[in-house]
C-alpha cells in the first residue's frame, strides 16, 4: 500500500473518518517503535506539544475552522530550523551550549498557522554539509528501501520520516541537493523551489547564496501544498500540464557521466515512457555544465559562506565537529575576497549562458543522482565517503548554482532500488514545474 497523501488524509479528516489525534498518535507510535528508525531519524520528538496541537486542530475543525489542507496533518521539520524555546542543533554537538531560540523560524510559524502538527525535528548531515546523510552524533537512519544503505542527505531524517510514515510531509533544506537527493534514493518526491521564494531566516545557514527550503512528501500534489505554505502563497495544487508537445532537454554530458547501471536503465525507461505519450525528448549539448568543477575548485559558495558563519564556533568547538564536515568548512579560510567576487561573476555569467539555451524548453531532465543509495559500508572510509558524496551531489548542485527550481520524482521499477527523475525549470517557474511534474510523475513511476 502506498503511503497516504495530504489530500487523502484531508478528505478523511473532513468526512470524520479519522481525527488529527489519531493520525498524530500513529505517527508518534512509529517514531517510538523500538525496531524502527525513529531514534535515528529524529533528534527531538515533541510528543506532548504534538498531541496538544492535534487536539486543538480537532476542536477547531468541529467549529468549522480549517486553515488549510495541512490542518491536523503530522509533519516533521529539519533540525536546523529555530523553534521557540528549543536549542537549534543543526545535527551537531557544537551548538549544544547555544541559548534556546527566541522565536520560530518563519517557515515553522507558517506551518503552525496552516494547522500542521509538528511531531519533531529530524536528523541530518551535520550542518547540512553532505549528500550522504551520515551523522556520527545522532546515528544514521537506514534507508526505507534497504536499511543497510544510507538515506541520502543532508535531509536524511526528513526523507525517512516520510518513507516510514512517521510524518506525512517534511521540511527539508536544499543547498546542493539536500531535499532532492534523499527523496530520490528513498523513493519519494522532493521539491527545491527557486531559493528566494521561501525565507531562510531563523534557519542555520550553509550557504546563503544557495540555500533553499523545500518539502519532501509522497506526491507532487503534497509538495505543491507544502510549498505554498512555505512561500506564504495560496495553497493550491496546479492543474497537470498535457504531456503531448512538452519539450524536455536532456544534457548529453556532465550529468550523464558515471551513471550507475540501475540509474541509467531507469532513466532511459522513463524517457521512453514519456516519448510514448508525446513528449519531445531532445538530447542536447550543454557543455557549459562541464565548467562547474573548475568554477567551484576552491570550495565554492558553500565553503566560503559556511566558514564565515562557523569561523568563531569552529575555533572554539571544532574538536566536536564531524571530522568529515570540519575540513570542508575550513576550506573557506583559503578563499580571498577577490576569489569570492570572481565566483559571483562566474555564477552570473554561467546562468546567462545556460538560460539562453534552456529557455527554449519546458524543462531540463536528468537523473537526480548518478548512483543509487550507497551502503553504509561504502561510505565508512573517508575516501569512500568523498567519492559517493560527490556522485550523489553532482547533478543536483547544477540547479542551486544556476538558481533554478527542480523536482525529483521516483522512476524505478518494482523490486529495484529507488532512482530519481529530475525536472529542472528556470528561476521562478516553480508553479509550471509542479504542474508539469503532476503529469510526468505517473508516466515515469515504474516505467
Amino acid at each position: 500500500m502506498h503511503n497516504p497523501t495530504i489530500q487523502m488524509l484531508a478528505a478523511d479528516l473532513a468526512a470524520g473518518r479519522t481525527t488529527s489525534r489519531h493520525l498524530t498518535e500513529e505517527a508518534l507510535a512509529r517514531i517510538d517503535d523500538p525496531v524502527g528508525e525513529g531514534k535515528r531519524a529524529f533528534v527531538k520528538v515533541w510528543r506532548q506539544q504534538a498531541l496538544a496541537a492535534a487536539d486543538a486542530s480537532d476542536a477547531l475543525r468541529k467549529a468549522g475552522l480549517v486553515p488549510s489542507l495541512l490542518a491536523g496533518i503530522p509533519v516533521s521539520i529539519k533540525n536546523l530550523c529555530n523553534v521557540a524555546g528549543e536549542t537549534t542543533l543543526a545535527g551537531s554537538r557544537a551548538l549544544d551550549d547555544a541559548p534556546p531560540a527566541p522565536s520560530d523560524a518563519p517557515v515553522v510559524a507558517r506551518l503552525r498557522a496552516a494547522g500542521a502538527v509538528i511531531v519533531g525535528s529530524t536528523n541530518m548531515s551535520e550542518f547540512a554539509f553532505s549528500g550522504v546523510g551520515y551523522n556520527p552524533h545522532y546515528g544514521t537512519p537506514g534507508n526505507p528501501a534497504d536499511r543497510t544503505r544510507v538515506p541520502g542527505g543532508s535531509s536524511s531524517g526528513a526523507a525517512v520520516s516520510v518513507g516510514d510514515r512517521m510524518a506525512v510531509a517534511a521540511l527539508g533544506t536544499d543547498t546542493g541537493g539536500s531535499v532532492r537527493i534523499p527523496a530520490a534514493v528513498c523513493g519519494i518526491v522532493g521539491f527545491k523551489p527557486t531559493a528566494r521564494r521561501v525565507p531562510i531566516d531563523g534557519v542555520v545557514p550553509l550557504s546563503t547564496s544557495l540555500d533553499s527550503i523545500g518539502p519532501l512528501a509522497n506526491s507532487v500534489e503534497c509538495c505543491a501544498i507544502v510549498d505554498g505554505v512555505f512561500a506564504a502563497e495560496p495553497v493550491a495544487v496546479p492543474e497537470p500540464m498535457p504531456l503531448a508537445g512538452l519539450r524536455l532537454a536532456v544534457p548529453r554530458h556532465f550529468v550523464m557521466d558515471e551513471l550507475d547501471a540501475v540509474v541509467a536503465r531507469a532513466f532511459e525507461r522513463a524517457l521512453q515512457a514519456l516519448a510514448a505519450k508525446g513528449v519531445r525528448v531532445e538530447h542536447i549539448d550543454l557543455r557549459q555544465l562541464d565548467e562547474l568543477p573548475a568554477i567551484n575548485a576552491r570550495g565554492g559558495f558553500a565553503a566560503a559562506e559556511a566558514y564565515a558563519w562557523h569561523r568563531e564556533l569552529i575555533a572554539r568547538r571544532g574538536n566536536v565537529y564531524d571530522p568529515l564536515v570540519a575540513p570542508r568548512i575550513r576550506r573557506g579560510m583559503e578563499m580571498s575576497a577577490a576569489d569570492y567576487i570572481e565566483l559571483l561573476g562566474k555564477r552570473a555569467d554561467l546562468q546567462r549562458r545556460v538560460s539562453a539555451i534552456t529557455i527554449n524548453y519546458d524543462a531540463v531532465a536528468m537523473p537526480t543522482c548518478a548512483i543509487v543509495a550507497p551502503t553504509l559500508d561504502e561510505v565508512a572510509t573517508p575516501d569512500g565517503f568523498t567519492k559517493k558524496n560527490m556522485l550523489l551531489l553532482r547533478n543536483t548542485t547544477v540547479g542551486n548554482f544556476l538558481d533554478r527550481c527542480a523536482i525529483s520524482l521516483p522512476c524505478h521499477a518494482a523490486g529495484e532500488l529507488p532512482v530519481g527523475f529530475m525536472l529542472m525549470g528556470e528561476a521562478m517557474a516553480d508553479k509550471r514545474v509542479l504542474a508539469m511534474a503532476r503529469s510526468v510523475a505517473p508516466a515515469v513511476a515504474g516505467s
